[in-house]
């Protein structure tokens, strides 16, 4: 039995697809039954658990060839990230109870980093695995192409992308949901013992202004990108409605200075197949 947490969101369920192709038996993990309603469809078992609820973690982690662990993202976390610590505790207790053979955990670029941001929250969850028995991985991907969801109406409507990372020639490692769907899969169906690392990025590094052309070819009219001036952030982020905006600035700034990216050798790094024009194609037609 292979079980997936987060299977309702872009990475889980493209992970959910790649298993039921390998003729794999799935679990999900969800927090309601209607949620679970279209993966029982598809012929998988369904457990209902919610993050912070080790009862019903235990339970549905229980017999489990392996587990997928994808914790609920907190954007907007109060300092000492509480909500983070609330799911890691539930998490390891659940673990503990049902010992499954092994763990997968999606994890985050830059999640040694000693420097307080918004990852941290990932990096406290592998802080904690690391001390359990289990033997996990760690996969860390790069930043989330379909984060340029957020930018289809810009560019559509004005032929412009607002971007908080810089400088807008600056490539950094992006990669596709659908691709960390898949590596994640197939690491699910491997041995290994201990705690290893794997990190990922798509085809090739992509900067701002690579985001812009992508959208130019994919709307067929002109897109240029256009730096978030740094001391607007805080105020903006606010107006946002967000109540603890620095965790998010310090990552981008993490970014933007260098000392968030991967700690393993550049020839370890796995690649991604998805370029950032599909993904976009998609995005741009999903919201059409």
């Amino acid at each position: 039995m292979y079980v997936v947490t987060g299977i309702t969101g872009q990475v889980g369920s493209a992970l959910a697809e790649a298993l039921l192709k390998a003729g794999k038996p799935v679990r999900a993990v969800v927090r309601n039954e209607n949620k679970g309603a279209v993966w029982s469809a598809r012929g998988c078992e369904v457990a209902l658990a919610t993050m912070s609820d080790a009862d019903a973690l235990a339970r549905a982690f229980e017999d489990a060839q392996a587990v997928f662990i994808l914790p609920p993202p907190e954007f907007d976390p109060a300092p000492g990230f509480p909500e983070a610590r609330e799911v890691i505790d539930a998490i390891i207790a659940g673990i503990a109870r049902a010992k499954p053979r092994r763990i997968v955990c999606l994890s985050t670029i830059g999640a040694q980093s000693i420097h307080t941001n918004l990852l941290t929250q990932r990096t406290l969850l592998e802080d904690a695995l690391r001390k359990q028995a289990v033997p996990v991985t760690f996969l860390r991907p790069g930043w989330f192409m379909e984060n340029c969801a957020w930018d289809v109406d810009s560019a559509r409507n004005t032929g412009v992308v607002q971007s908080f990372l810089h400088p807008l020639d600056r490539a950094i490692p992006m990669i596709a949901t659908d691709d960390i769907g898949e590596l994640a899969a197939k690491l699910m169906q491997q041995e290994w013992t201990g705690v290893r690392i794997v990190e990922l990025e798509g085809p090739q590094r992509t900067s701002p202004n690579d985001i812009a052309a992508a959208f130019a070819v994919v709307l067929g009219k002109p897109v240029r990108a256009q730096a978030v001036p740094r001391d607007t952030w805080e105020a903006l982020f606010v107006s946002q409605g967000m109540q603890h905006p620095m965790p998010r600035i310090q990552m981008l700034d993490g970014f933007n200075e260098g000392w968030i990216d991967f700690e393993g050798r550049h020839d370890d790094i796995v690649k991604g197949k998805t370029p950032l024009v599909d993904v976009i194609r998609k995005l741009v037609a999903r919201q059409s």
